[in-house]
């Protein structure tokens, strides 16, 4: 296996729950309104940092769906799946788009204003004076 190179967002970002690599951008998430059967989904335009596995049919609320379920590229962490084609035309929006399991993500984290404290005080010699 190859070295990995993860891809780093800019902005309001979730990431992986398990070791939180950056999935997508805030300003990528399409729906809320999405469930699978561990609770709450989001729909996105685009995820980054992650393995496609096998197409496979599979009978979701809206219908039939050609899916592949998406793991995070570090952890390896089932993180959703990704809608490859919809049978029906109603359901053709979702072609494409990805699901993220909202238990299995982080919330928006702002990765553009991360910074490190040094906890370390110390004093000049001046100071000591």
């Amino acid at each position: 296996m190859g070295r990995i190179f993860a891809v780093e967002l800019e902005g309001r970002s979730y990431g992986c729950k398990s070791c939180k690599t950056h999935l997508a951008l805030a300003d990528d998430l399409i729906s809320r309104g999405f469930y699978c059967h561990r609770g709450k989904a989001y729909l996105f335009n685009n995820v980054v940092n992650l393995t496609i596995g096998a197409p496979e049919e599979r009978m979701m609320l809206s219908g039939l769906h050609t899916v592949a379920d998406i793991f995070c590229c570090c952890c390896g962490q089932i993180i959703g799946w990704k809608y490859e084609s919809a049978h029906e035309k109603s359901q053709k929006y979702k072609e494409g788009k990805f699901v993220l399991e909202r238990g299995r993500i982080v919330d928006e984290l702002d990765f553009s204003t991360e910074f490190c404290v040094d906890s370390c005080v110390s004093m000049s010699d001046a100071e000591d004076a």
